[in-house]
C-alpha cells in the first residue's frame, strides 16, 4: 500500500475494528459502502492487519447501487428501452417538433424525466401552476417558448406516470426504501464528496433504524501537509467541521476576503515544508505531439523505475489516445477502464455497413466496404472468402457498375458465375429488410436472420465485443416483443444507431500494470504513479452535458442538480486523487495551434499558492530534455535510412515478359513507376466512373469510328451526306445507353458532332493521297525476344492504295494538337507510335487529334523506321539491363510525377 493511501485506510480500519471489538472476528454483520470495487481489496488487507488475528471474517463490501440490487421487487421493472419507445410515439401523435429528430428529443425527455423522480420532484397537477412557477424561476414573463416548454415537460410527465408501470429510478427508489426500513446492520460509508440527494435520503433514513458512519476523504485529509496547499488553495477549509490542525485563527484563514499572501504566510505557518512539491508536478507542453510523448516517456520511466501500477487518468480523450498509440509502438500494453462505445467498433462498422448497402440500393462503394469486412461470410474458409470478394471488386471496377443489387447479378451471371453464390446470399438478407414497416423487435428479428444468412455471427461471437452487441441486440428484441407500434425503417435505424452509442464496451483481456481512467473512477484508490492527462482550462473541470431542458436557475428552483455541482465533485475527486497518491504528473497543452491555453484554474489557483507559499511553482523541468533522446528506436542495424531516391534491382525471374505501349512509356518516363505497375503490380484499380469523364468519351468515339470505317471502308465510293447521316447515326447508337443514364454525356454527344465535318473532310483528305482503311482495334502480341513479348491494341491501320506493303499506324487522340507536337518533339520521349510502327513494319505513323471542330494528323518530325528501330534496340536494351539487377531509379520529371498513382510510394516530397 502506497504510504499516502495507508494513512486512511489504517483510520478506517482502526474505527471499524474498535466499535466491533467484541465481535471479532467475525464482522459479517457488518456493511460497508464503497465508491468502487478496487477499494475493497485494500480495504480488506488493512482491516486483517489491524486486527492482528490469524482470520478474520470481513464486513460486506458492496457498492450502494449492488445493495439496492439485491432487493427483491413485486413488480417488474420497465426497460428504457420501452420507455423511450412509449414517448416516442406520444411525440409522434402529438406532432410538436415536426421533422425533428423525434428519437433524440425522446432520449432527452426520459433522461429529464428520470431525474425528477431520482431526486423527488413533485410537478403540480396544473400545468398553469407549472408555468407560474417556471416564470418565477427564469425571472420573466412568460412567452410562446416557454409555454411550450412548460406543456411538454408537464403534459409527458403526467402521461409517463399515468400507466402505473415501474421504471429504473422508480424501482431505485423503492428498492433503497425497503433497506433503509430493514436497516439493522452497522453501516459506514466511503465518500470522497458530497452524495446526490437520493443516496443523502437514503443514509438519513436508515440512521434513523441503525448507526451510520461516514468517512469523509476530504476530513481526514485535512491534517495531511501535502493536502494543506490543495485544500488551502481550492477553499476546502472553510468546511464546518474541517479546521483541525490549524489554530485558533482557523476562521480568519478562510475568511472570503483573505488574499494569496496571507494565505501563503499562513501555510508556511502550519507547515514549514511542503510535502507537495514531492508528490506533485505540473508540465506544460507545446501542442497535443509534445504532451503524448511526455506522457508516454514518463510512463515508461515509471515502468522503469519499477512502478507497478500506474493509472492515466484522461480529461482529454484525443491526447489520450494519442498516448496510448504511442505506449503500444513501444510495446507497453493498456488497460482501458473507460472503454468504448459499440457504435465506434469494429463488429458494429459491419453491421451499419451492411444497413448502409441496403439503403442505398448496393451503391457500389457501400458493397465493396461490406464485402471487405473480415465479418461477412465469416463462415465460409478465410482464403476462398477473400478470393470472392476481390474477383467481385475486380468485376464491379471493370464493368463500372455503380449500383443495383440485380445489376451486380446479371454481370455475375454474364462474367464470373462464382460470384452467383455470395450475391445470392446478400439478395436472400436483402429481402428480409426490405419492407416498408414492422415493429422495433420484428426489425431486429429481421437483421439477425438476415445477419445469420450473410455468415456474420460466427463472426461476431468469436469476438468478445460482437458477442457483446449480439447480446444487446437479443435483450433489446426481448425487452420490444410486446411493442405493437411500427415504425419505418429509417425510424427503426436511427433508433438502433442511439442504442449502439450508449453500450460501452471494455476490453478486459488486457493484463497491464497501465491503465486508462476517469476522474472519478480514482475515488479512494491509489497508484504507485498517477498521470494526469489534459489538465487545461477546458478539460478541468470538464464541462457538463447542457440541459436542454431549463437553465440552471429552473433546475435549482425544481431542486435538480445545477452545474456547479457537477465541477464540485470533479474539484472534491481531484484532492481526494492528491490525498492518496505519493507521484502525480499534471500535463496540459500550455499553447494550441499557436495560441495560448490556459492552465486549469483548480491547478492554477495551486500553482499560484504553492510558488507564494514555497518557492515553486510546482513545474516539471527535467522531462522535456529527455524526449528527443527517449524515442523508440529500431533494433542496432535495422535503424530506417534517410529519405532518399529510391533505385531497387529486379531478380531476374520477376523481371516481365510481356511489355505494351503504355507500359514502355512508363518505363521511359520514371523506371520506379515501371517497377511498381508491372513489378510489384502495385497499379490502382481501376476506379467505377459515376459521372462522365474525358476518357468515357475517348472510348465511345473510338467504338464509333470503328463502327463507322467497317461500314464505309472507303469513303470517296459515297455522298458526302450519306457519310454524315451514317456517322450521327452510329453516334447516337453509341451514346444512347450513356445518354439514358447520364444527361451529361448529351454534351459529349454535342461535343463530338461537332467535329464529324472536320473527320469527314480529313478522311477524304487522306483517301486523295492514297491512303486507305485497313481494319481497326487490332489487338496484337508479338515476340520480340526470347522472354519478352509485345502485345497491345491499334486503334487503326491504312495501306496505301497502290502499294498495300505500305503501311501507316494510327491512334485517335482526344487532345489538341500542340500537345500531341509537344509530345512527339524529342525522340524517344513518347514511344507509342514507334512502338506500334514495329509490330506492323509501318513505314509511317500519326495521332489522330479530334478536338471540337478540328481534325489534325501529327506524326513524328523524325524518320519513323528509324525511330522505330531506335526504340526497340534501347527496349532490348533495358531488359538486358534489368535482367542483370541494374537499378531502376526513381528519376521522372516533375510532370509525370504530378500525375503518376506511385509518388506516395517513392515519397519524391521527402528526397528531393
Amino acid at each position: 500500500m502506497h504510504t499516502a493511501a495507508a494513512v486512511f485506510f489504517d483510520s478506517v480500519a482502526a474505527a471499524i475494528l474498535a466499535r466491533h471489538a467484541r465481535e471479532l472476528p467475525d464482522l459479517r454483520r457488518v456493511v460497508v459502502l464503497l465508491p468502487n470495487y478496487h477499494v475493497a481489496q485494500p480495504l480488506a488487507q488493512h482491516l486483517a492487519r489491524a486486527a492482528q488475528l490469524p482470520a478474520v471474517l470481513l464486513p460486506q463490501l458492496i457498492t450502494l447501487n449492488d445493495w439496492a440490487q439485491s432487493v427483491a421487487l413485486t413488480q417488474s421493472v420497465t426497460p428504457d428501452s420501452c420507455r423511450a419507445t412509449i414517448l416516442y410515439q406520444a411525440l409522434r401523435a402529438r406532432n410538436w417538433f415536426p421533422d425533428a429528430d423525434l428519437w433524440g428529443i425522446a432520449a432527452e425527455l426520459l433522461s429529464l424525466l428520470d431525474e425528477l423522480t431520482r431526486h423527488h420532484v413533485p410537478l403540480p397537477q396544473s400545468e398553469e401552476d407549472f408555468l407560474a412557477q417556471l416564470e418565477r424561476a427564469y425571472q420573466a414573463k412568460r412567452n410562446t417558448a416557454m409555454q411550450f416548454e412548460a406543456r411538454v415537460v408537464h403534459e409527458l410527465w403526467y402521461a409517463m406516470n399515468a400507466s402505473g408501470e415501474l421504471d429504473a429510478a422508480r424501482a431505485m427508489q423503492q428498492r433503497l426504501a425497503q433497506l433503509a426500513l430493514q436497516a439493522k446492520a452497522p453501516l459506514y460509508v466511503l465518500l470522497a464528496s458530497d452524495l446526490a440527494r437520493p443516496e443523502r435520503r437514503f443514509l438519513q433514513a436508515y440512521g434513523e433504524r441503525a448507526e451510520v458512519t461516514i468517512f469523509d476523504l476530504r476530513e481526514m485529509a485535512v491534517r495531511e501537509p501535502a493536502c494543506a496547499v490543495v485544500y488551502a488553495a481550492l477553499g476546502q477549509l472553510d468546511r464546518g467541521n474541517i479546521k483541525q490542525g490549524w489554530g485558533e485563527n482557523v476562521d480568519d484563514v478562510h475568511a472570503p476576503a483573505m488574499q494569496l499572501r496571507e494565505q501563503a504566510a499562513q501555510l508556511r505557518e502550519h507547515f514549514p515544508r511542503s510535502a507537495l512539491g514531492q508528490r506533485l508536478r505540473l508540465f506544460a507542453a507545446h501542442g497535443l505531439e509534445q504532451e503524448a510523448r511526455a506522457a508516454e516517456v514518463q510512463v515508461r520511466r515509471w515502468l522503469l523505475a519499477g512502478k507497478s501500477s500506474i493509472a492515466i487518468v484522461a480529461q482529454d480523450r484525443l491526447a489520450a489516445r494519442r498516448v496510448r498509440a504511442l505506449l503500444e509502438r513501444a510495446q507497453v500494453q493498456v488497460r482501458d477502464e473507460t472503454g468504448w462505445t459499440l457504435s465506434t467498433m469494429a463488429v458494429t462498422t459491419v453491421l451499419m455497413r451492411w444497413l448502409d448497402a441496403l439503403q442505398s440500393d448496393f451503391y457500389y462503394q457501400d458493397l465493396l466496404d461490406l464485402l471487405k469486412s473480415p465479418y461477412i461470410f465469416s463462415d465460409s474458409e478465410q482464403g476462398c472468402r477473400k478470393q470472392l470478394v476481390y474477383q467481385l471488386e475486380q468485376l464491379v471496377r471493370k464493368r463500372g457498375v455503380v449500383a443495383h443489387l440485380d445489376t451486380f447479378v446479371e454481370m455475375a451471371d454474364a462474367e464470373d458465375q462464382a460470384l452467383n453464390a455470395p450475391l445470392a446470399r446478400l439478395r436472400q438478407a436483402a429481402d428480409l429488410l426490405r419492407k416498408k414497416s414492422d415493429t422495433l423487435a420484428g426489425w431486429l428479428a429481421a437483421l439477425h436472420n438476415s445477419l445469420e444468412i450473410l455468415g456474420v455471427l460466427p463472426g461476431l461471437a468469436a469476438d468478445a465485443a460482437g458477442e457483446q452487441l449480439l447480446g444487446a441486440l437479443h435483450t433489446w428484441q426481448q425487452e420490444l416483443a410486446a411493442d405493437a407500434t411500427r415504425f419505418s425503417r429509417g425510424e427503426w435505424r436511427h433508433w438502433l444507431a442511439l442504442q449502439l452509442d450508449a453500450e460501452t464496451f471494455r476490453d478486459l483481456s488486457i493484463d497491464s500494470p497501465v491503465l486508462i481512467t476517469h476522474l472519478a473512477a480514482t475515488r479512494w484508490r491509489s497508484f504507485d504513479a498517477v498521470l494526469l492527462l489534459g489538465c487545461d482550462a477546458a478539460h478541468l473541470p470538464s464541462a457538463d452535458k447542457k440541459a436542454v431542458w431549463f437553465n440552471d436557475a429552473v433546475r435549482d428552483t425544481l431542486g435538480l442538480p445545477v452545474a456547479a455541482v457537477h465541477r464540485a465533485q470533479q474539484r472534491d475527486d481531484l484532492l481526494a486523487l492528491f490525498a492518496l497518491n505519493d507521484s502525480v504528473l499534471a500535463t496540459w497543452q500550455a499553447s494550441r495551434a499557436g495560441e495560448e491555453n490556459l492552465l486549469s484554474p483548480y491547478l492554477e489557483m495551486l500553482r499560484g499558492l504553492h510558488t507564494q507559499a514555497y518557492d515553486d511553482d510546482l513545474a516539471e523541468t527535467e522531462l522535456a530534455g529527455m524526449l528527443d533522446g527517449a524515442q523508440v528506436r529500431t533494433a542496432p542495424g535495422t535503424m530506417p535510412r534517410a529519405a532518399a531516391m529510391p533505385a531497387p534491382s529486379v531478380q531476374a525471374s520477376l523481371v516481365p515478359q510481356r511489355i505494351s505501349a503504355s507500359g514502355y512509356n512508363s518505363l521511359v518516363a520514371c523506371p520506379y513507376q515501371y517497377f511498381a505497375r508491372h513489378v510489384l503490380h502495385l497499379n490502382e484499380l481501376d476506379e467505377v466512373r459515376e459521372g462522365i469523364e474525358k476518357r468515357d468519351y475517348g472510348e465511345w468515339v473510338h467504338g464509333i469510328l470503328h463502327r463507322f470505317h467497317e461500314e464505309f471502308s472507303l469513303l470517296k465510293e459515297h455522298h458526302r451526306a450519306e457519310l454524315e447521316a451514317g456517322l450521327h447515326r452510329i453516334s447516337a447508337e453509341v451514346f444512347a445507353q450513356a445518354v439514358a443514364r447520364d444527361y451529361w454525356a448529351r454534351a459529349w454527344l454535342l461535343r463530338w458532332q461537332q467535329s464529324i465535318p472536320a473527320y469527314i473532310a480529313a478522311q477524304l483528305q487522306g483517301e486523295a493521297a492514297g491512303w486507305r482503311y485497313q481494319s481497326g482495334e487490332v489487338e496484337f502480341e508479338l515476340p520480340l525476344e526470347e522472354g519478352l513479348q509485345m502485345k497491345g491494341r491499334i486503334d487503326r491501320i491504312d495501306v496505301q492504295a497502290e502499294a498495300a506493303s505500305v503501311v501507316k499506324v494510327l491512334d485517335y487522340k482526344m487532345q489538341d494538337a500542340n500537345k500531341l507536337r509537344s509530345k512527339l518533339k524529342q525522340a524517344g520521349e513518347d514511344v507509342q507510335l514507334p512502338f506500334y510502327a514495329h509490330v506492323f513494319e509501318a513505314t509511317e505513323a500519326a495521332f489522330v487529334s479530334i478536338e471540337k471542330d478540328q481534325v489534325l494528323a501529327v506524326e513524328p518530325p523524325q524518320d519513323v523506321e528509324q525511330l522505330s528501330a531506335a526504340n526497340i534496340a534501347r527496349l532490348k536494351n533495358i531488359f538486358a539491363l534489368m535482367r542483370s539487377a541494374a537499378p531502376l531509379p526513381a528519376n521522372g520529371i516533375d510532370a509525370v510525377c504530378g500525375y503518376c498513382e506511385m509518388r506516395g510510394l517513392c515519397r519524391k516530397a521527402e528526397w528531393k
